[in-house]
């Protein structure tokens, strides 16, 4: 089931670029709403889970984090929050490709021994599939040849059930699942809060996009 969830987010997100052709402000709300989630959950389940167990350095752990997604986010160029941008005569992204994979993988490791498995399998989920849709329509828009971007897509669907996967066989990372998942929280805060800020570019008021926070901050309670 978690490795079908987390395969079929992309997909739904491909499928929704190819057959509804969505705006790019449905897509931002989409964004908006995922990204309250995400925050939402963290705050409501991840944080009382790592914090329950008494260890000292947590907070560390929670920093590191936050740092590791800043380097990501220096190759991937903020495409886990919603940023890629169209450029004439652009070559394959490698950078993209490797710092996206490595994104997905680790958020993929602390499923396999989580507390709260099922909240943090859906706010996977939910985070993927408006990142997906922005995939989908940054390849659409490029000259990337169709092969190699269907390739890239099919091997970033498979790297969060590969790192459940890890988190399940490998000893390493089953003994330091709470360090680990402390990690995590420290990228989804640095993900969701750049989402958040971003919706409120200018200072400006979006009543639409307000909305769409709130919803996403009412379901991850009510779930």
């Amino acid at each position: 089931m978690t490795y079908i969830a987390l395969i079929a987010s992309v997909l739904i997100g491909i499928i929704i670029v190819f057959g509804l052709r969505p705006s790019k402000k449905t897509v931002q709300l989409l964004l908006s709403f995922s990204g309250a989630y995400l925050l939402s959950i963290t705050i409501l389940h991840l944080f009382p889970e790592v914090y329950a167990i008494k260890n000292a350095n947590i907070g560390l752990f929670i920093l590191l984090g936050l740092l590791l997604q800043l380097i990501l986010d220096f190759f991937s160029k903020g495409a886990e929050h919603g940023h890629i941008h169209v450029e004439e005569n652009v070559v394959f992204p490698w950078s993209l490709l490797i710092s996206l994979n490595i994104h997905a993988f680790m958020e993929g490791i602390p499923l396999a021994h989580n507390l709260n498995h099922e909240h943090l399998l859906w706010a996977i989920v939910v985070h993927k599939i408006p990142i997906s849709i922005i995939l989908g329509t940054f390849f659409v828009s490029s000259k990337i040849p169709k092969t190699k971007a269907i390739l890239f897509l099919i091997l970033f669907s498979f790297m969060s059930p590969l790192g459940s996967f890890a988190g399940e066989k490998i000893q390493f990372l089953t003994t330091y699942k709470t360090e680990i998942t402390a990690i995590i929280i420290g990228v989804f805060l640095h993900i969701s809060t750049i989402i958040l800020f971003e919706t409120s570019k200018d200072h400006k008021f979006n009543l639409f996009k307000f909305i769409a926070i709130l919803f996403g901050m009412l379901v991850a309670y009510m779930a």
